[in-house]
Parts: C-alpha cells; sequence; structure tokens
C-alpha cells in the first residue's frame, strides 16, 4: 500500500527538524514564527524550500534549480 504524500509539513515533523537544527537557526525560525504568527512547521517548510527554489512558498510550489 502506497502512503499519500503531504504537500505540507505535519507539525510533528516540523518539530522534529527543529530540535535537530543549531540554536542560533533554530533561534532565528521560532522568532520569525512569532513574527508572522505562523506555525513553526510552516516556516520551516518554507526556509527549506525557499533554500531551493527562490520563487517557492512552500513544498507545493517547489521546483529545484527554477529560482537561481
Amino acid at each position: 500500500m502506497q502512503a499519500k504524500l503531504q504537500e505540507q509539513l505535519a507539525p510533528a515533523d516540523g518539530e522534529m527538524i527543529l530540535e535537530r537544527l543549531p540554536e542560533r537557526i533554530r533561534t532565528t525560525l521560532i522568532a520569525r514564527a512569532a513574527e508572522i504568527e505562523y506555525p513553526i512547521e510552516a516556516v520551516v517548510e518554507m526556509a527549506i524550500a525557499s533554500f531551493l527554489d527562490t520563487e517557492a512558498l512552500g513544498f507545493a510550489d517547489c521546483q529545484p534549480g527554477r529560482g537561481q
């Protein structure tokens, strides 16, 4: 049986990624989430997606190499 693909990070996945980041990056992402009033998993997703594709808002929009 195939697992259903998610287009967004689940809250638990966002927390798991956040826990493994260096303190400086973790603190910055948490501050940004508070500033824009977004869930932390959305901010983590946006950070990763924008690294891969500067024009992406999230994983659903991400096309690596397009924004370079």
